[in-house]
């Protein structure tokens, strides 16, 4: 986040290149920023193995998909609550995985919103089977089942985690809610 794109700000590349010597998970970078295109090669750099991006920070979501696609990783576009979903069509099929946002970004604890399962729906189907649906906002063990049902395959859960006293117990919460009907 930049304090722009989104009105708030969090860590940039250093942090990434930090945390990075201690792990060697997947890290799925977020962009909620106005200047993507930029910043986007130092991420890369500092260990991101995947990069999101918003549909609605860039001029040309074609040459940021090919951007990423240069530099060798993962490639992600997001969308935010008000933009329709249909404003994805002409790029949808050169990414790994579309972010649906279900809250507004840039704050954390917000609620879920309900129209995001039928945003979901209309994704999912937009989507090859080998592409990923994520979805950020508002996930906890009440929404992370039902929109599962709706077609997402990967969750982003803040609050509901680290707002708890055991984040460990709360993911586990999480994931089985998710997985019950499954």
């Amino acid at each position: 986040m930049d304090g722009h794109f989104v009105p708030n700000l969090t860590f940039g590349p250093v942090v990434v290149k930090k945390i990075r010597s201690y792990s060697q998970l997947f890290f799925d970078v977020h962009l909620m920023i106005d200047d993507a295109p930029k910043y986007a090669p130092e991420f890369v750099k500092a260990g991101a193995d995947g990069i999101t991006f918003h549909l609605e920070a860039v001029s040309n979501p074609r040459e940021m998909i090919k951007q990423l696609r240069d530099l060798g990783v993962s490639t992600g576009i997001s969308i935010k609550p008000g933009t329709p979903v249909g404003a994805l069509e002409p790029v949808v099929a050169g990414v790994d995985m579309v972010l649906l946002m279900t809250v507004e970004p840039g704050f954390g604890g917000q609620s879920f919103l309900p129209e995001s399962l039928q945003r979901a729906e209309k994704l999912r189907k937009m989507l090859r089977a080998d592409q990923r649906l994520e979805v950020d906002g508002g996930i906890d063990a009440t929404t992370s089942p039902v929109i599962v049902a709706a077609g997402a395959d990967t969750l982003v859960a803040g609050n509901a985690v680290f707002g708890q006293e055991s984040p460990a117990e709360a993911v586990k919460t999480i994931y089985e809610s998710a997985t019950a009907n499954t």
